[in-house]
């Protein structure tokens, strides 16, 4: 069962991090059209149904599958999951701060520029290469 677990959490993370790399665009774009617009309009469900649908079920079943691999596989000691689990929770922290950018944009209260979206974008991206690193190589 282990493995089966294994490939779902991986499937799970794969999903997560296809949205999170995804909807901060979708904000880069939706910066630049005009509040109220067909455009913006597009735009806000979109980004509702890629949070809803994807992103959310998949940050849950990540969570849930990888901690039983780490109560199964006994890595609660390791100091290589202390890492990757802190850096989990800042992900987690960053998905909770999209979540309220798609409340913002829905409301037509974004304050942010396009510029801010293309740095922020960044961030899942760095948390995800220090997670497989600390996964694969287990430095420590």
């Amino acid at each position: 069962m282990y493995e089966w677990i294994k490939a779902l959490h991986v499937i799970a993370v794969i999903s997560w991090m296809a949205g999170m790399l995804y909807l901060p665009r979708l904000f880069v774009y939706h910066c630049q059209a005009e509040a109220g617009s067909k455009q913006s309009e597009t735009f806000k469900i979109m980004e509702r149904r890629l949070l809803k649908v994807i992103i959310n079920p998949a940050m849950i079943v990540t969570w849930v599958a990888g901690l039983y691999l780490a109560w199964r596989g006994h890595w609660f000691a390791s100091g290589w999951f202390h890492a990757k689990f802190a850096l989990v929770i800042v992900l987690s922290g960053v998905h909770g701060f999209f979540s309220r950018c798609v409340k913002d944009f829905a409301a037509d209260r974004n304050s942010r520029d396009h510029k801010f979206y293309r740095i922020i974008n960044e961030l899942p991206t760095i948390l995800m290469i220090l997670i497989v690193i600390l996964v694969v190589v287990k430095p420590f």
